[in-house]
């Protein structure tokens, strides 16, 4: 799983992956031009998996990943996203936008007043501008090659597509709010548009106005889900031992990390569960959107499991943790034989039978 953070310049974005990644990102000079973003892996805590790595001793234990990328701090301007920044954004499965629900005199004076739904406007209104030009190139394309005398049906249901979603953006609409069928999404297979990404909003309070905005996140909620962050307060834990930083956070009302916290959300934005795959060589999670098939989840491990699908050996996390091993479980009749078609359900374990 791969997310994006972006936000405004000084929204907190660095701090919030900072929080997130125990990494310490400089977030020092707002006037800095790096223009590279921060990159950091952070391992998806499930006990699950530590209980099998412990039933099946694996040489590896292996947990789902996140990739946080911090982007540079956007400008209140309309204008076409960096292309490096965009062509890095193209790839994350989700975009998280930080706005800034924090009072800094300096900030207020330089950037204005705290303002969190503005400041989603103004962000929202960039990543609507950048797909909005990358519809444009490609419809001046389109035309360039009728004149040479190309008109493939392909090229005109494109177009189709195309013309269909710059009228959407250009009424500030996200295309993933666009009905299209299921031609016009073949034929827009090969963009990795920004708006029909899933989108959240993290607002990023300080100490004392956390849990304080039920108001602010209902409203934003109207457009964008939504989770609120102490960032400032969440990156200094870091550096707490572990009964220390329980205790500051029990303090403020949090239950649970910022990593956790948003990995949990993040697993219900995409619509995400997890499988597992296990054995003396290797216990390992893996990551698969709800509703998928086991000949998806071959696919997920290994696209030659996925040609050669015979049939999913399978059965349930919580039956084996009552039944304790893989014998009991076939006496019991807790051990399936799934086809292709079967539906994936959180926390199976699934070994795939394949021909070669």
């Amino acid at each position: 799983m791969k997310i994006g953070l972006l936000g405004l310049k000084k929204s907190g974005k660095t701090t919030i992956f900072n929080a997130l990644t125990g990494l310490t990102a400089s977030v020092d000079s707002f006037s800095s031009k790096k223009v590279e973003p921060n990159l950091g892996n952070v391992e998806v805590h499930d006990e699950r998996i530590t209980k099998l790595s412990a039933l099946y001793q694996p040489q590896k234990t292996i947990y789902a990943n996140i990739e946080y990328i911090d982007f540079v701090g956007l400008t209140d301007k309309e204008e076409a996203l960096p292309a490096n920044l965009l062509a890095m954004a193209k790839t994350t499965d989700a975009i998280a936008l930080v706005v800034r629900n924090f009072q800094n005199e300096i900030l207020d004076e330089t950037f204005g007043e705290v303002e969190p739904e503005t400041d989603i406007q103004k962000i929202n209104s960039e990543l609507i501008f950048s797909d909005l030009v990358i519809v444009e190139k490609r419809l001046e394309n389109i035309i360039l090659a009728k004149k040479r005398g190309i008109d493939q049906q392909k090229l005109k249901l494109e177009e189709k597509a195309l013309l269909k979603i710059q009228k959407a953006l250009t009424e500030e609409e996200p295309i993933r709010t666009i009905e299209l069928t299921t031609e016009e999404e073949k034929a827009l297979k090969g963009f990795q548009f920004l708006t029909k990404k899933p989108i959240f909003v993290i607002l990023n309070s300080d100490e004392n106005n956390f849990g304080k905005n039920e108001a602010t996140l209902k409203k934003i909620e109207e457009t964008f889900p939504a989770i609120e962050f102490a960032g400032n307060f969440e990156m200094e834990l870091i550096d707490l031992s572990t009964n220390e930083a329980d205790e500051f956070m029990k303090d403020l009302g949090i239950n649970y990390s910022a990593r956790d916290r948003l990995t949990d959300f993040s697993y219900h934005i995409l619509n995400y569960i997890s499988f597992f795959t296990v054995g003396k060589d290797e216990v390992r999670a893996w990551t698969l959107t709800k509703g998928a098939t086991a000949l998806a989840a071959a696919a997920r491990i290994h696209s030659d499991l996925a040609r050669g699908f015979i049939r999913a050996e399978c059965f349930s996390f919580t039956d084996l943790m009552e039944a304790g091993s893989e014998k009991k479980l076939r006496e019991i009749g807790k051990f399936r034989l799934e086809g292709k078609d079967y539906i994936v359900q959180d926390g199976d374990i699934i070994s795939i039978r394949f021909s070669v």
